[in-house]
């Protein structure tokens, strides 16, 4: 009968037990890939969503900067052609700041019967 030999001792093993233990440049480079495709995907929404934001936040300023002049003119009885000057006639009566547009562009008061606009145009607009 033969005997079968000795499992090798802890010093004779080799440091890595096997060739496949860790990731071929293949592997890794369809990892990337992979994420590189997510982030494409993903990216444009949120760039999107962040305008959408702010066009949306620079309206409620407009409405607001609308509000505050209509309510000048009737505490002032001022003609609807009378022009408001922001700084001075809003704040602090009627708006506690003058709002700033998010996107980082001015706004126009112009008369009572005209509605603020955004240098910013495109959907910084009242309708």
């Amino acid at each position: 009968m033969r005997r079968t030999p000795p499992p090798p001792r802890r010093s004779q093993q080799p440091f890595f037990p096997s060739a496949r233990a860790a990731f071929t440049l293949i592997e890794i480079m369809i990892v990337v890939l992979i994420i590189g495709i997510l982030l494409s995907i993903a990216v444009p929404n949120f760039v999107k969503t962040r305008e959408t934001t702010r066009s949306k936040s620079c309206i409620e300023n407009l409405h607001k900067l609308q509000g505050a002049k209509e309510m000048w003119a009737m505490d002032n009885n001022a003609p609807p052609d009378s022009a408001v000057n922001g700084a001075t006639d809003l704040v602090p009566e009627y708006l506690r700041l003058l709002p700033t547009c998010p996107s980082g562009g001015t706004y126009t008061l112009g008369a009572v019967n005209t509605i603020p606009t955004c240098s910013t145009g495109g959907t910084h607009t009242l309708n």
